[in-house]
């Protein structure tokens, strides 16, 4: 029974490891997360590559991958949206604000796009003529 319990107890230092650093690597420290993608989107795969990069603050590498994720898929709101989330971070924020209307306009249904505060500062910024 002792065995039992020291196997319990090992899983869930494992288990709350794994959760932990999990949740750790999903964002970068200051700033929103990147989003994901829906599996089916063409935007896929060039945006799980964005996201890598941006949570190891590689941001001129993520950028160019989210740009090929816009460019395989342009109705793909996530991926306008993390594009912004670079041009943001590699201080080019006009064109990041135009980035954050184009998936404010496409994630209508995407309340971690129409809730974003980032997005909402730029798309502000936007119309007070930056």
């Amino acid at each position: 029974m002792q065995n039992f319990y020291r196997l319990l107890l090992c899983a869930s230092f494992v288990a709350f490891i794994a959760l932990v650093g999990f949740e750790a690597g999903t964002a970068v420290a200051d700033g929103p997360p990147a989003l994901m993608t829906a599996a089916d989107s063409k935007a896929h795969a060039a945006n799980n590559e964005g996201i890598e990069h941006y949570n190891q603050e590689h941001f001129d590498v993520a950028l160019g991958h989210f740009k090929k994720a816009v460019e395989a898929d342009p109705n793909s709101a996530e991926a306008h949206y993390n594009l912004a989330l670079a041009l943001d971070k590699t201080d080019k924020h006009k064109e990041a604000a135009m980035e954050f209307k184009k998936a404010q306009d496409l994630g209508k249904d995407n309340p971690d796009i129409q809730n974003s505060k980032i997005l909402l500062g730029h798309v502000k910024m936007l119309k007070g003529g930056m």
